[in-house]
């Protein structure tokens, strides 16, 4: 049986920490169910760092909470049976509304349009179907939050050393939701002062090659040209370019892959 990388670890990854393991960086780098993982965490942490101080939540009316105690039955007779239609539902002393089960609510009925509501704390998470996992806190919920759709993966390749250098990487190709394509490279180990690599797209005869952009720090993502063919230009290099205003590839390969599906 196949032992992948612990999901806490992965989502480490997914919020840019090193693996400080080399069994577990071995076999990202080949793993194409971890580093899907991965893209998938890091679609997570995208969302979290995009929220703003703008993005203020909208108190409920009351109706809303009428709606909320009668779907979850929060208020019960003394015999334990709902109300009556129509009739008030009294609290038992025993068990009474309190500001928890209104929390867990929040996140278990869907507001009405302009009505949002949310909860994030754990004790909320049974009734509301949110998990929080791992490191990285990817969410979900059973209706209030339906699920992101994940990217499709298209192909995957790790990225390993030439000689000279000491380095290694993962890269995979994602589909976005519009049809276009989205290369995401990772690279082990923090980038040097002064380094100046760049990311590109080589066919398998090693004759052609397309410049996808400059990699700032550790990771990036890059559009993929539409129409251009990556069971041809398959092959992704990360190079050392020089400062002389060159444009073409230095020669200096720092790791190279074949993407494969």
């Amino acid at each position: 049986m196949v032992r992948h990388v612990d999901p806490e670890v992965l989502a480490l990854v997914a919020l840019g920490e090193p693996l400080a393991d080399d069994a577990d960086r071995t076999h990202l780098a080949g793993c194409a169910e971890c580093t899907a993982e991965v893209a998938s965490l890091r679609a997570v942490v995208a969302v979290g760092r995009s929220v703003t101080d703008a993005d203020a939540l909208v108190a409920p009316s009351a109706a809303v909470w009428d709606r909320i105690r009668g779907e979850l039955q929060l208020a019960t007779t003394p015999g334990g049976d709902p109300a009556a239609p129509g009739e008030p539902a009294p609290v038992t002393e025993l068990e009474p509304v309190t500001e928890l089960d209104e929390r867990r609510a929040r996140a278990a009925v869907r507001p009405e349009p302009g009505e949002v509501v949310a909860a994030f704390t754990a004790a909320g998470a049974t009734a509301a179907g949110l998990i929080v996992g791992g490191a990285g806190g990817a969410l979900w919920a059973s209706d209030a939050f339906a699920p992101a759709a994940e990217p499709a993966v298209l192909a995957t390749a790790a990225l390993d050393p030439l000689p000279g250098w000491a380095a290694s990487g993962t890269a995979l190709v994602e589909e976005e939701p519009d049809g276009g394509r989205v290369l995401v490279v990772t690279l082990d180990g923090p980038a040097v002062a002064g380094d100046f690599r760049e990311v590109w797209l080589i066919d398998r005869e090693v004759q052609r090659l397309v410049s996808l952009g400059v990699l700032t720090g550790s990771d990036g993502r890059f559009t993929v040209p539409a129409g251009l063919d990556l069971s041809d230009f398959a092959i992704v290099d990360i190079s050392e370019e020089p400062l002389d205003g060159v444009p073409a590839h230095s020669g200096d390969s720092i790791v190279r892959g074949t993407l494969g599906a």
